[in-house]
């Protein structure tokens, strides 16, 4: 029977984790949403903002998706990332994570002393937790420069969309 109860608090909270994932691609529709924004600091330079629900690497890909529509919508062939800012736990997906712990403790009341030991078993039942990525992306034209944080923009569309 306990193992009936613990079954069934995993398919509920995996019922729950469904519910809250990375919403499709496109632009934020308000405070807190999921979604890109932009802004424009300079004529080729943007800060690029992607959030979403769940682990860091997706959101991350379509913080570069967006950069890179942006530098062709705008006629360029490749941007560099000058700054990162990723906002988010490795474990942000959520999850089911059991947890063991391991007390002691020790009382006098009314002249009697007690003392014992515990160990309790527990689940942490968590789902997707928000996530956002930052970049600050300055756009270039020609030739794509021989550095790691330079990006062909027709590339990472190919790439990425449809993710």
């Amino acid at each position: 029977m306990k193992r009936l109860s613990i079954l069934a608090v995993a398919l509920s909270a995996s019922a729950l984790t469904a519910c809250a994932s990375l919403a499709p691609y496109g632009p934020q529709m308000g405070p807190g949403g999921q979604g890109f924004s932009e802004q424009r600091i300079e004529s080729d330079r943007y800060r690029v903002t992607y959030s979403g629900v769940g682990a860091p690497g997706p959101v991350a890909d379509r913080a570069l998706l967006r950069a890179a529509q942006l530098t062709s919508q705008h006629g360029y062939d490749w941007f560099e990332v000058t700054q990162r800012y990723i906002d988010g736990r490795p474990d942000s997906a959520g999850g089911i994570r059991p947890s063991v712990s391991v007390g002691y403790g020790s009382s006098n009341y009314g002249g009697w002393r007690a003392s014992g030991t515990g160990v309790g078993v527990g689940l942490n039942i968590s789902g997707p937790s928000p996530t956002s990525t930052v970049l600050e992306v300055r756009l270039g034209r020609g030739p794509k420069p021989d550095r790691a944080e330079v990006y062909d923009a027709d590339e990472v569309e190919r790439n990425l969309a449809g993710r």
